[in-house]
């Protein structure tokens, strides 16, 4: 990981900046980053404020914050597990300096429970030593291994890890009216929703989406995580009493890509990167109607016998959203109440199977998203905590007409104004049907199957319009009063979608 990989994830230098700087490198020699700052390509102060953000490996035991006989466990599992058995390797596995692992190595030795068995290879005057566990270190790696299998990157601690979580406030970073009309310029907005979305984003507080379905509540939620550029870092794992909890999730976490061609450590101004965290873009984290509040606790691993991180903790300094807010199988009541305290207070307690509680500080944009009425699901006291309440609706005849003509284009599939007055009428005149954002990519889906199965090209016909509107809602039985409703609603068109 380059500190000029950050620069550039962060949108701080663009691709063509990042061009001139390695053109300047392999003229001039040295790193990326020293290149980036010779051309002035960052202003200083920024510079300094991204070196000042990056977590500094610890040199020594003491400054990992863990304990001695931990890092010593790690060590001695390392070995057992056979695949490691020089000081550059461990130091790998473990993410730390190899200083700090030689210190680890020169203990474990005075206390016999590692030897050393000679160099890979003896003809090398610089190869490494090899090490191995004697029968003492076999027997106390063990007894670590039934305390918990976690083999991998070292943790770091509780404490440093909340204020790493406090330094990287979501709230912290600044999303101007051009970014926010950047990001929502491929959808069909109104300027006052936009107006009153720009604060809820830069406030970092609670947020409730609420409308009838079908209207790009799901899409809006994706695309205020989206906007943060943001780079935070993201630990392995932490240690809480001596118990592993893994944090850094690949399948949530966006990790920033690393130059090929570049070292490993940054270095740049005696700087050398602690790569027990993982820099990441701001994660979002989206949860539907699976969400139990089993899931808001830490998932202890009987067999293996270390934790998995909550997904709300995943989440921190990101966008935690609660989709189709009211249909989990938990009780919205008993859901609600279980945030009550990290709304408030912006902390979380968690507890170990060993009956230990401990506290971490929740920083994360929390967005409820919801088809329901919110005084059906909320009372009074709950909804007070969710400071920013927006409601998506659906689109007048303009917006409608605007969306359907931007899904046709994408699929090349020009629309006749008499068709879409077609449509229009079907819906409004003779159904008197609410207009809805997902009903032109509904259409338009319809229309392609329709005209693959007949084996023509893609076009528009008043037939498979009407076979389209047909699917689109069902039917209420003979002599009932029933409003017809929506047959589906399908994924919504990620291009000129509305709120």
């Amino acid at each position: 990981m380059l500190l000029a990989d950050v620069l550039l994830a962060s949108k701080l230098v663009s691709p063509e900046d990042m061009a001139r700087a390695k053109e300047h490198r392999a003229q001039m020699g040295g790193r990326l980053e020293d290149s980036i700052a010779a051309l002035q390509l960052v202003e200083a102060s920024v510079f300094r404020k991204v070196l000042e953000t990056m977590p500094t490996a610890p040199r020594n035991i003491g400054e990992t914050g863990l304990g001695e006989g931990d890092l010593l466990g790690l060590l001695l599992k390392v070995l057992y597990g056979g695949k490691h058995d020089r000081t550059s390797q461990i130091s790998q596995e473990l993410r730390l300096l190899t200083g700090l692992v030689e210190e680890l190595i020169k203990l474990a030795t005075e206390r016999k429970l590692v030897e050393a068995l000679g160099t890979a290879d003896p003809s090398d005057a610089g190869s490494e030593l090899r090490i191995q566990l004697t029968e003492l270190g076999r027997r106390r790696a063990i007894e670590a291994m039934e305390v918990s299998q976690y083999v991998g990157p070292a943790p770091v601690s509780l404490k440093e890890f909340s204020a790493r979580v406090l330094a990287q406030r979501i709230s912290g970073e600044t999303v101007g009216k051009e970014r926010v009309a950047r990001a929502f310029s491929d959808l069909v907005m109104t300027p006052d929703f936009i107006k009153r979305l720009g604060p809820g984003i830069n406030s970092g507080r609670a947020m409730l989406l609420y409308g009838p379905p079908g209207n790009g509540k799901t899409t809006v939620a994706e695309k205020i995580g989206r906007i943060f550029s943001d780079i935070i870092y993201v630990p392995h794992c932490i240690s809480v009493e001596g118990q592993i909890i893994k944090i850094f999730d690949p399948s949530i976490h966006e990790a920033i890509a690393r130059g090929t061609d570049t070292p490993r450590t940054v270095t740049l101004r005696r700087i050398e990167f602690d790569r027990r965290w993982v820099p990441c873009k701001r994660p979002i984290v989206i949860t539907g109607g699976e969400l139990t509040l089993e899931m808001l606790d830490l998932k202890f691993n009987a067999h293996s016998r270390f934790y998995e991180a909550p997904l709300h903790v995943k989440a921190l300094g990101g966008t935690f959203i609660i989709d189709d807010f009211g249909r989990q199988l938990v009780q919205p009541e008993d859901l609600l109440n279980r945030w009550i305290v990290p709304l408030q207070s912006r902390v979380d307690f968690l507890k170990l199977h060993t009956g230990k509680s401990f506290e971490i500080p929740i920083d994360e944009l929390v967005i409820f998203s919801t088809n329901m009425e919110p005084k059906d699901l909320m009372d009074p006291a709950f909804l007070r905590r969710i400071p920013y309440k927006l409601e998506t609706t659906g689109p007048d005849a303009n917006g409608f007409c605007e969306i359907f003509r931007s899904v046709s284009e994408r699929e090349s599939l020009p629309l006749p104004d008499d068709i879409f007055q077609y449509v229009l009428d079907a819906l409004t005149v003779r159904n008197s049907y609410t207009l809805a954002c997902y009903q032109p990519r509904f259409i338009v889906d319809q229309v392609i199957a329709t005209c693959k199965y007949e084996g023509v090209a893609p076009a528009y016909s008043i037939e498979r319009v009407q076979f389209a509107l047909d699917n689109l809602y069902t039917r209420s039985a003979p002599g009932s009063d029933a409003e017809a409703q929506p047959a589906a609603e399908p994924a919504m068109e990620p291009q000129r979608r509305a709120a």
